[in-house]
């Protein structure tokens, strides 16, 4: 006898769900209880079992669909029992619900990793949504549901135990494979270790630190008047003046009024290791990648001193010569794009520091004089300063840029050098 079977009553307040798993197929054989379809609710799990014994026909529904109570789901050729009778059983009472419970209250499974893979995984639309949101391949995590399928369960395992890793391994989202050559010619370049190793150090480091970037600009036309003097004076001495070693210089003189700036959060985070010396890491742009060595003891150094290190320092790592102390004990970063171009940019903090403080190019620009009120040009320096906000709050962030804008545009307290 054929008979159509239809989606039953689902519990009160639930008037549609979504298909998330489909267990049959034409010419199935199914027995009473036997499992039609998987669905998923705001309010619940549900599986929807069959009433009757008989063969599927027709199948009418397709994962990912919405349904409601009273579509048909599939059309069955029913047995008939010898005797014209049946066990009656409400399929409403066969609805198996799994009611949700509040996640403090669920405890996860341990969740087993698998490598990518690019066949797709079982799950429901509600979980699908959610990796796709947390951008999480659900392809490498073993679901514990029916045919495998990743459950919120699942999901959640996975998410407390990603957060439960190292700081190293923390939330490190696995990327699909795709095949990019469907859409056209590609080429494969290998990373090369330095991209790698840097790459892994700033998926950190953004992931652990909470980076907010505060944006400010400077006026340094009295500083480029005085690079322009020095490099005039120091002609002869073959020594690249650029406006980093002004820069250096005014950022201790900021870091002495902002100490915090100069600091490191301690081992076991409820500590603040304020540094005494100050120790700059400069980005460096290479063939092989961005590498950060370290200038020591900028305070203590002139603009030409400062020239020279930067010179080497810039040179060896082009030419991959720098050593392991090249590479410590820096208490502040900073990233220049000056002779790039750009106007803002928001640098990642080098870890264990709180502060980096990124400088873009300075161009020319009329500003209004409140005092004398004329328009003059002046030469303007965008910087950008990033900064942990476990340690530093807005406020003294903005304080920070400010004061630092003010040593620049002042330009006094530059280390001129003794002519050697």
């Amino acid at each position: 006898m054929i008979k159509e079977i239809l989606l039953p009553d689902l519990g009160e307040g639930i008037e549609s769900a979504d298909v998330s798993d489909v267990m049959v197929a034409p010419g199935d054989a199914l027995a009473i209880d036997d499992i039609i379809l998987v669905l998923e609710s705001e309010k619940a799990s549900m599986e929807i079992p069959s009433e009757e014994a008989g063969t599927v026909q027709k199948v009418f529904i397709a994962v990912g669909d919405q349904v409601k109570p009273g579509e048909i789901l599939i059309i069955m050729d029913v047995a008939v029992e010898p005797d014209g009778k049946k066990e009656k059983i409400k399929l409403k009472q066969r609805v198996k619900q799994k009611p949700r419970e509040k996640p403090e209250d669920t405890p996860y499974p341990a969740i087993e990793e698998k490598e990518p893979s690019e066949k797709s995984s079982f799950s429901t639309p509600g979980v699908r949504k959610l990796a796709r949101e947390l951008e999480i391949d659900l392809t490498i995590i073993s679901g514990t549901g029916l045919k495998n399928r990743v459950t919120k369960d699942d999901l959640h395992g996975y998410i407390r135990a990603q957060m439960a890793k190292p700081a190293g391994g923390i939330l490190a989202t696995a990327m699909p494979a795709i095949d990019f050559s469907q859409w056209g010619k590609i080429e494969h370049q290998p990373l090369n270790k330095i991209k790698r190793i840097t790459g892994e150090r700033l998926q950190q480091a953004w992931q652990t630190i909470p980076h907010v970037t505060q944006f400010d600009q400077a006026d340094i036309s009295k500083l480029d008047a005085a690079r322009k003097v020095l490099k005039t004076e120091t002609a002869e001495k073959s020594i690249k003046v650029t406006f980093l070693p002004f820069i250096m210089q005014a950022a201790v003189e900021t870091l002495k009024e902002f100490p915090e700036f100069n600091s490191s959060l301690d081992h076991t985070g409820k500590s603040l290791v304020i540094k005494k010396y100050y120790h700059f890491g400069i980005a460096v742009d290479t063939p092989d990648g961005l590498t950060v060595p370290v200038v020591r003891d900028v305070d203590q150094k002139s603009l030409l001193d400062l020239s020279s290190n930067l010179m080497d320092i810039s040179s060896r790592a082009r030419r991959n010569k720098l050593k392991p102390e090249d590479m410590k004990g820096s208490s502040f970063t900073i990233s220049s794009l000056g002779g790039i171009g750009g106007t803002y940019f928001t640098p990642i903090i080098n870890p264990p520091e709180v502060a980096i403080l990124g400088v873009s190019k300075s161009t020319w620009k009329p500003i209004y004089d409140p005092e004398t009120k004329e328009i003059i040009p002046k030469y303007v320096m965008p910087f950008s300063l990033s900064y942990d906000h476990r340690v530093i709050d807005g406020a003294a962030a903005a304080a920070f840029t400010a004061r630092f804008a003010e040593i620049v545009s002042n330009g006094s307290f530059f280390k001129k050098p003794s002519a050697d």
